[in-house]
């Protein structure tokens, strides 16, 4: 099989645009995802909308994501597929497999990494599993953007799972739409959700831990959009637990459905449209880099100086254990920065690692896993590969200069 200058694991935002800035800068690529389509949490696991990533400075918009996320959102734009920051998921797919194509990315769809070839500090060759059998691809670079840190985690790097002190993550979450909603009655009696469903779970009628229900509006006449399911202590990487996750889920779905069905006007004729095909996993593994970022260094609105991304995203966490979410909301006009060390894994020449499963703590991780935050570390790791690749040094050694001249260039927003 072909050998490539960089292979990309992961069809999300991060590894759409670790891919497409790599391609930029003249290296072959392939990126390689285990599904059927681009697009990663929103497509996969129905994440929606676009979680907050601009502050006001002096009364005026500051976006902390550009670069090729901000191109994908003029697109969307462009294809009359977003309202503010929801989006429709079948465009985006669209989307991202016309940019993708453009800038001369190979993409491999229904291919599961299941090993790593490593030999001392390098990556040598990666397994995978598909219709046709096991099959080895080669590069000289590798970008990981599993969400799961799985090209890391088989190639023996160090990492953590979830918090500190327990190894216990943030919630798994099962999104799902309902349709044949009269959204006019829905918005006059929205107020009553809340109250009605939190009266249900003290009498024990709803089952489901988590404190409200979460709806968003979708761009389907009719349809609504629902993150409110919540699974806790369970491991992600455990495909054990993993399972268990998807049926707890599915049923705290179908019982919030009749929940609303049943009492709230505005619901009388709707229906389950659909679940996302797999459960949302906000956080497993991390991999312990060069850096790892603190919720310190968040709230100190830090600097750093080989920055490679910034973002202002609350720190959001919910309860691993339980009901309850915790938020700490950066001021207006503030935000942080995210070191390239982040996405460097000890250990290890070729590899860099980006999106949800760089280098951070729990805390840290809270803030830094959304989407657009995602889209920004992975087109900083693209760069990156093809920095290290084009110098023939290490990616830990890699000139940080360089890498921000390019992402500046390409319009990214560093801090």
């Amino acid at each position: 099989m072909k050998r490539y200058d960089l292979l990309v694991t992961g069809g999300g935002f991060t590894g759409v645009t670790a891919a497409i800035a790599a391609a930029r800068e003249g290296l072959s690529v392939l990126l390689v995802e285990a599904g059927g389509c681009l697009g990663g949490a929103a497509a996969c696991n129905l994440v929606n909308p676009f979680m907050p990533y601009s502050t006001a400075v002096n009364g005026e918009r500051l976006e902390l994501t550009r670069g090729l996320f901000k191109t994908i959102v003029e697109r969307l734009k462009a294809e009359g597929a977003i309202r503010g920051d929801v989006f429709h998921e079948e465009y985006l797919k669209l989307i991202l497999d016309r940019m993708t194509r453009e800038a001369g990315v190979d993409v491999l769809f229904h291919a599961l990494l299941t090993g790593v070839r490593r030999e001392g500090g390098k990556i040598l060759s990666l397994t995978f599993s598909g219709k046709s059998g096991s099959f080895a691809l080669e590069a000289d670079r590798y970008v990981d953007a599993t969400g799961d840190a799985d090209l890391a985690f088989l190639a023996g790097c160090p990492f953590r799972l979830g918090r500190e002190a327990d190894s216990l993550c943030q919630p798994m979450t099962l999104c799902f739409r309902v349709a044949g909603v009269d959204k006019e009655a829905f918005r006059q009696h929205r107020s009553e959700i809340n109250p009605l469903y939190n009266r249900f779970q003290a009498e024990g009628k709803i089952k489901n831990i988590r404190e409200n229900v979460l709806i968003f509006d979708n761009l389907v006449p009719g349809v609504l959009h629902f993150n409110s399911t919540r699974v806790v202590k369970l491991n992600p990487t455990d495909p054990f637990d993993l399972s268990r996750a998807e049926t707890d889920a599915r049923e705290q779905m179908f019982e919030l459905f009749r929940f609303l069905k049943e009492n709230i006007p505005g619901f009388e004729n709707a229906e389950i449209a659909f679940s996302a095909p797999a459960i949302g996993v906000r956080e497993s593994r991390m991999i312990d880099g060069l850096h790892v970022l603190t919720a310190e260094e968040l709230k100190a609105c830090t600097r750093f100086p080989d920055a490679i991304a910034a973002g202002n995203y609350d720190i959001d966490i919910h309860n691993p254990e339980g009901s309850g979410t915790s938020h700490y909301y950066f001021p207006a006009g503030t935000y942080y920065t995210i070191p390239y060390r982040c996405l460097v894994p000890r250990g290890v020449e070729n590899l860099l690692v980006a999106g949800r499963c760089l280098s951070a703590t729990h805390e840290a991780q809270a803030s830094i896993r959304i989407m657009p935050i995602c889209a920004s570390t992975g087109e900083a790791a693209g760069v990156g590969a093809a920095v290290s690749f084009k110098s023939g040094k290490p990616v830990y050694e890699a000139d940080t200069a360089e890498i921000q001249r390019i992402l500046k260039e390409n319009g990214a927003f560093l801090g």
